[in-house]
């Protein structure tokens, strides 16, 4: 809902018809204090407005910590449990194959394939890419970038740190295709607010983002709550869904999520740190496994990588960026390498080394504050020194070899890119596709 003063009603009307947007004229602001509508003449709501917008009534319905959540905390990943997935070698390969065809990691293309997200040829990004961005004026090349983002197993094992990782992620894609981030909105998806521990999942999730708005700097401009999502007595988990929206100056200078083959030589860094937190993530889900503690929120650290993304973004130090989320670093790098169909060769004994971890952690955990980039050979030396400057960890961890057709992770395995394709898009058309239906 839009309010238009009388002298810019012709105006208004010609962008809504420019852009083909549906309008109607509902009403007018007057000085009665009253809110008054009318219904084929007839005058049927007359009251004053706050006891319609403040006044309503307010629930203050029972919450409480559920029992089992300090057990649920406790059970975390390790153990036998975690050294008996870690595959090395070619186990290794085949289980990243494995993994990105699973429901949960497999490309989605096969259902945004089916409709337009072109905005009359405005479209700068799409699927795959971090987040969309659409041109808003074709004089100045000003856009928006959108991303949403949840993370409902990180929800469920700490609502109120869940919720953050969610409204982390969202900003952190905006800001590596290159946007500024600027508003919120969001969609709560929880199971029955009747049950105790499920507003009580619904109440740290609030507090959560509340605070996490604060802290980035970005208000919440709307959203909508969305209960009694749950069958049988059983809830989901608790799913809160973040909406980021990002201003660029100029779209042509939008960052995609991977390297193309023209980017054949140029270095691949990794922002960030990696800690031993796998958690609730995709390879503990993959193994069947929910237990925990979600991986520690940094909103500080969010805020600066943001920052210094889009100053990169803008002054052409970087040509892609993807950020390390679902799956870790092993699928960031697959999804990286299979936006243009090209090859990277990965290095990541020395980030091993000084992170203190094992080959497999590097690969799957999924720590937050973290993004791969490919760096021009020209622009090596000011990229070090923007990150040196604002002492944020990065570390070379490969090069991109357009040549290869191939995610080659040296002294360990070489994955095919015809294969990982094969794998990562092929799981939703041979359940809903031509393959299920033949």
């Amino acid at each position: 809902m839009a309010v238009v003063s009388p002298e810019n009603v012709e105006r208004f009307e010609a962008i809504m018809k420019k852009w083909g947007v549906e309008y109607s004229f509902l009403g007018e602001v007057t000085d009665t204090g009253r809110l008054i509508i009318e219904w084929d003449g007839q005058v049927i709501v007359d009251v004053d407005p706050r006891t319609v917008a403040h006044d309503g009534p307010t629930y203050e319905r029972p919450y409480a910590r559920p029992a089992g959540q300090d057990a649920l905390q406790a059970d975390h990943f390790t153990g036998s449990a975690a050294d008996d997935a870690r595959p090395r070698g070619e186990q290794l390969g085949e289980a990243i194959k494995a993994f990105m065809a699973s429901p949960n990691m497999c490309s989605k293309s096969w259902i945004t394939n089916q409709y337009d997200r072109y905005v009359q040829g405005n479209t700068a990004l799409s699927m795959p890419d971090d987040s969309g961005v659409v041109r808003v004026d074709e004089n100045t090349n000003l856009g928006v970038a959108l991303a949403t983002d949840a993370s409902p197993r990180f929800t469920y094992l700490d609502p109120y740190e869940g919720a953050r990782a969610s409204l982390a992620e969202a900003y952190r894609n905006v800001a590596t295709v290159g946007a500024r981030p600027v508003a919120v909105s969001d969609c709560l998806n929880f199971g029955s607010p009747e049950d105790p521990d499920v507003m009580w999942q619904f109440a740290e999730a609030v507090r959560g983002l509340a605070d996490g708005c604060m802290e980035l700097g970005v208000p919440v401009t709307g959203g909508n709550v969305s209960l009694y999502n749950q069958t049988g007595g059983k809830a989901i988990n608790p799913t809160p869904v973040v909406a980021m929206m990002g201003v660029m100056d100029d779209v042509t200078r939008r960052t995609p999520s991977g390297w193309a083959p023209e980017h054949d030589g140029q270095a691949i860094y990794l922002l960030g740190t990696t800690r031993d937190e796998l958690d609730g993530s995709e390879w503990a889900r993959f193994k069947g496994h929910l237990g925990g503690l979600p991986p520690k929120v940094d909103l500080a650290v969010e805020r600066q990588l943001g920052d210094m993304l889009v100053n990169m973004s803008r002054d052409g130090m970087i040509d892609a960026a993807h950020d390390v989320a679902a799956g870790g670093l092993a699928a960031a790098l697959a999804e990286a390498c299979l936006r243009f169909n090209t090859g990277a060769r990965i290095g990541l004994g020395e980030v091993a080394e000084r992170d203190g971890l094992d080959l497999f952690t590097l690969l799957f955990s999924e720590s937050l504050g973290r993004v791969v980039v490919s760096v021009p050979r020209s622009e090596e030396v000011r990229f070090k020194d923007m990150c040196t400057a604002r002492q944020f960890p990065f570390a070379r961890i490969g090069v991109v070899d357009a040549l290869s057709n191939a995610l080659d992770f040296q002294n360990e395995v070489s994955i095919n890119l015809d294969e990982l394709r094969a794998a990562h898009e092929g799981t939703m058309a041979a359940h809903f596709g031509e393959v299920a239906q033949g």
